[in-house]
C-alpha cells in the first residue's frame, strides 16, 4: 500500500493498531512493524538491529510509520512499498485498547529488549510475541519472517 492509502484509514477518534510488513535483507525475509494510533497520537514500534538511545533494540518512530524498508541498506533513499497484514480498532472498552497499551508497556515487558541476532529474538520475534498474546487477533506471519518461531 502507499502512504496516501495508509493514511486514509486513520480514524484520530479511535484506538488503531496496524501489523505491518516490508521485504528486507535483500529480499530474502521480511521485516514486520506495529504502528499504533491512540485517537490520533501515531507511532511505530519495531526491532532493529542497532541500539537505540535507552540502548534497547526496541525503536519508536525510528522511520515514519507506514514506511517500508530500503530497498537497498544502508541507502535511505527508495523505499518498498509495506504490506497491510491487519487493522485492529476500537474504542476505550476494546480489545484494540489493550492492543495498543501493551504495546506502549512493550519497552519495559518485551523479554529481549537487549537481545538481537538474525534468526531471532529480532523483529519478527517481537511481532510475534505481541500476536501471541493477542490470539483472536488472527495473523499468520509468512514463512519467510525469519525469527518469528524464536521463543
Amino acid at each position: 500500500m502507499r502512504q496516501e492509502e495508509f493514511e486514509k484509514l486513520i480514524d484520530r477518534n479511535k484506538y488503531q493498531v496496524f501489523v505491518l510488513m516490508s521485504h528486507a535483507a535483500l529480499f530474502l525475509s521480511k521485516h514486520p512493524w506495529v504502528v499504533i494510533n491512540k485517537k490520533g497520537e501515531i507511532h511505530r514500534y519495531e526491532i532493529r538491529h542497532y541500539l537505540n538511545g535507552n540502548k534497547t533494540h526496541l525503536h519508536v518512530d525510528a522511520q515514519p510509520p507506514f514506511q517500508g524498508m530500503p530497498l537497498i541498506w544502508p541507502i535511505q533513499k527508495f523505499f518498498l512499498n509495506p504490506k497491510l497484514l491487519k487493522m485492529i480498532e476500537g474504542d476505550e472498552n476494546s480489545r484494540a485498547k489493550e492492543l495498543v497499551d501493551f504495546i506502549e508497556k512493550s519497552r519495559e515487558n518485551y523479554p529481549y529488549l537487549k537481545n538481537y541476532a538474525f534468526l531471532g529474538a529480532n523483529c519478527a520475534t517481537y511481532v510475534a510475541w505481541i500476536l501471541r498474546n493477542f490470539p483472536e487477533i488472527k495473523v499468520k506471519l509468512p514463512w519467510n519472517t525469519v525469527g518469528k518461531s524464536f521463543k
